[in-house]
């Protein structure tokens, strides 16, 4: 049995999408407000039984607080007419927050689903469960709500009969239905199970089905015995040595989310699963007896150093008139033993010489906070798999408590951001070996009868590469102008090349190569090659600030290989700019050529050729409108920047054909002094060769240049010979670069502050 999908309707920035759960490990990923925090917020909230009454409002999407409210003015004016409304939940449904559970289920598992099979007439399969956040009695909501509202108006009339020059404009509460529900929400609210159909699951859209008004809800939590669920929250607590959660009084017990130093997970684990005082069998006696033995011990040493002062006691006819003698007793108890802040400590330095040298330790609040987040996170995962598996004391206390308790045969482990802290190498360990913790059992391993399913969520390039490119899920945000609410939607990447077999295993190799840091990124930009990437960061940072304060992903992948990137760069959802060379031929000979117009040449260029602007013929590439080299969605923008012509003096102009000698082009007086050696020697020389007033002979500096670059120059040496070089934060953007990264961040601050306008009205909601 595992989680096959789950769909999320009307919470938060989820309006409604599909999640695709991954046989082991399930990675969310995606750019800052994308929707993944919502989405195990919906998760743990719906699933997490002591989660629940944590909803609140803004659970909500936002937009749908529009219908609701017209929901509450139906009810008024029905109200003021005395007017007989039909109270239905179906008016609601289509805005409530739920959670679709699908599972898949063999058939020789159907015992523990029998509760929740739609019918009989299962085989084996798909069996789905509703969750819904709902009003728990309509007729007592729309009861109070009413009167809310007249009392309202009655107030509101009577401050304007009484008004005065002095009265305060303020607005009574509750105005609408949100206000109302404000603080009563979990009053008329309530969770309830609906069981699905499978029959009606819709596996090619997001659609969700429609309940019948037939169908009950079920009377408790229907997944109860079906998933055991712990999470790891991203507040973990650390920073502060002397932080305390709520939890930490609490003995044994064991927080799944909060904040806990390793000491108290360590006395919480060692509580539930190894104490010997707690129901002991034949293992513990050698323990017992040793706390027996010291227990005695340590009652014959207080006797003897308490003797004299007991007798002194005694003396006084104290405490009573049968002067009863006085004991001192001790109790030892292990778990007290663990009871101190620096029950768990590192040693810095393993004394095997055997010496009598003080060994050298200190307390876990004295290490690298990566290294108590790594290690509190393993021990955390070991806790929940012995939790699960019933290790230990743990497993008598359970049958004592419940005598019919079966361990449920679906894990689900949820883990926030596990990155905080870590460096990017121990990131990587840690997503490699977190499954094969929660697996380490020898009921688990590879056994098909208890299933493991672990969910991350993660802002880190670095566990994104680490995992296979199956198991990312891809938060996208959309952003519509028709709708003043961003919501978001989530892309399995494994389905993003459907049947190309090739592109899929090269983007993925790629996608790793560059650590992955596109699937966080707000925009992107694809460059030719290696002296592109290195100084278009200087060009952003000069003269595009608000592109340079966005996180922008700079792949370096040739004209000859980007278009392999379109299907995942259009499933992605975000603005792409893509800058590239003209790559000029002789259609017959298929030589490269120095461009010319009037001269039937065409691209050797495939992103040119057939991604956009889909234009094999080099004049109608001179010759485009900037408005034709992109292509506007709803969601995104893709752009291509070429090579243009360079305006000289009159009429003449100056054709580059790759990006270092258009930047020479609009360079001319800096490159004419600059020292070294490769292509900026080369480059100098021909600027003498034509001389200095080289600007009004274009077409002959062109030749020269194009010259210059025969012979496969070093690139990457040419951009670092100028970064090193002490005019390098003088030099100018080459002009059809300069077009693009302004089109970029038009767009990226479009999205920014549809986003930023978004975030203003949840908070001030």
């Amino acid at each position: 049995m595992q989680i096959r999908y789950v769909d999320i309707q009307n919470f938060k920035k989820l309006k409604a999408c599909r999640i695709e759960f991954s046989n082991e490990k399930t990675i969310f990923v995606g750019a800052n407000n994308s929707g993944k925090t919502s989405a195990m917020d919906a998760l743990k909230k719906f699933l997490y039984q002591g989660n629940r009454k944590n909803f609140s409002t803004t659970d909500f999407t936002l937009s749908n607080w529009v219908d609701i409210n017209r929901i509450g003015e139906q009810w008024e004016k029905a109200s003021e007419n005395t007017k007989e409304l039909s109270l239905t939940i179906n008016d609601w449904e289509e805005f409530l927050p739920s959670l679709d559970v699908w599972l898949k289920v063999e058939e020789d598992e159907i015992h523990h689903i029998t509760h929740i099979l739609p019918s009989l007439d299962w085989y084996g399969g798909n069996v789905g469960v509703r969750i819904r956040f709902e009003p728990k009695d309509l007729a007592n909501l729309y009861k109070d709500y009413i009167a809310a509202r007249k009392s309202v108006q009655e107030v509101t009339y009577l401050r304007e009969t009484q008004k005065s020059e002095k009265s305060s404009n303020f607005e009574l509460s509750p105005k609408d239905m949100r206000g109302f529900l404000e603080e009563n929400l979990l009053k008329y609210f309530v969770i309830r199970s609906y069981t699905l159909d499978p029959q009606k699951l819709d596996t090619e859209t997001t659609q969700p089905q429609t309940l019948g008004s037939e169908i009950e809800p079920f009377t408790g939590n229907p997944l109860n015995g079906l998933i055991r669920i712990d999470y790891i929250s991203a507040q973990r607590g650390f920073a502060d040595p002397d932080y305390k959660s709520s939890s930490d009084s609490e003995e044994g017990k064991l927080s799944s989310h909060g904040a806990q130093s390793l000491s108290l997970q360590l006395r919480a684990y060692y509580n539930n699963h190894l104490n010997p005082e707690k129901l002991p069998d034949a293992s513990d006696i050698g323990a017992l007896e040793a706390i027996h033995k010291a227990q005695r011990e340590f009652d014959e040493k207080l006797k003897t150093d308490f003797r004299e002062s007991i007798q002194e006691l005694e003396s006084l006819g104290y405490p009573g008139f049968s002067s009863p003698k006085i004991t001192l007793s001790t109790q030892v108890k292990p778990m007290n033993s663990l009871d101190h802040k620096s029950a768990v400590q590192y040693d810095l330095i393993d004394n095997k010489s055997g010496d009598n040298s003080v060994p050298m330790k200190l307390p876990e609040s004295h290490n690298g906070l990566g290294y108590q987040n790594l290690i509190s996170m393993v021990f955390k995962l070991m806790s929940f798999r012995d939790d699960w598996m019933q290790v230990g004391k743990v497993s008598k206390q359970t049958t004592i408590n419940q005598d019919n308790y079966i361990i449920p045969p679906l894990h689900l482990v949820f883990i926030e951001e596990p990155e905080a802290h870590l460096h990017a190498q121990v990131q990587q360990v840690f997503i490699r070996k977190a499954y094969d913790v929660l697996r380490s059992h020898d009921t688990l391993g590879s056994s098909s009868k208890f299933k493991t399913q672990m969910v991350v969520s993660t802002h880190s390039s670095h566990i994104a590469h680490e995992t296979d490119f199956s198991s990312l899920r891809y938060f996208r945000r959309n952003i519509r102008p028709s709708s003043p609410v961003p919501t978001s939607s989530v892309v399995n990447l494994s389905n993003v090349f459907g049947d190309q077999t090739e592109t899929k295993r090269f983007v993925t190799r790629y996608i790793k190569s560059v650590h992955c840091e596109l699937l966080f990124a707000d925009a992107v930009i694809l460059v030719e090659g290696p002296a592109e990437r290195m100084l278009l960061p200087q060009f952003i940072e000069s003269d595009f600030s608000n592109l340079f304060s966005s996180y922008i992903s700079i792949l370096e992948i040739g004209g000859s290989h980007a278009h392999r990137l379109k299907a995942l760069i259009e499933a992605l959802g975000i603005h792409c700019l893509i800058i590239t060379d003209l790559d000029c031929i002789e259609p017959r000979s298929g030589k490269a050529v120095f461009p010319e117009k009037n001269k039937n040449y065409i691209t050797d260029n495939y992103t040119l050729k057939n991604w956009l602007p889909k234009i094999e013929k080099i004049d109608s590439l001179l010759d485009l409108d900037s408005p034709k080299k992109c292509i506007d969605d709803k969601n995104q923008s893709i752009r291509v920047a070429y090579q243009t012509p360079i305006k000289g003096v009159g009429e003449a102009k100056a054709l580059a054909t790759t990006f270092e000698d258009a930047l020479a082009f609009e360079n001319l007086d800096l490159f004419q002094g600059l020292e070294g050696n490769g292509l900026i020697k080369k480059f100098a020389e021909a600027i003498e060769y034509v001389g200095l007033d080289s600007i009004s002979k274009p077409e002959l500096l062109s030749e020269q240049f194009f010259n210059s670059l025969r012979g496969n120059p070093k690139k990457a040496e040419f951009a670092l010979d100028l970064i090193y070089s002490k005019q390098f934060l003088d030099i100018k953007t080459p002009t059809y670069i300069y077009e693009g990264l302004q089109w970029l961040e038009q767009k990226v601050s479009n999205r920014t502050e549809n986003t930023m306008q978004y975030k203003d009205r949840e908070v001030l909601a």
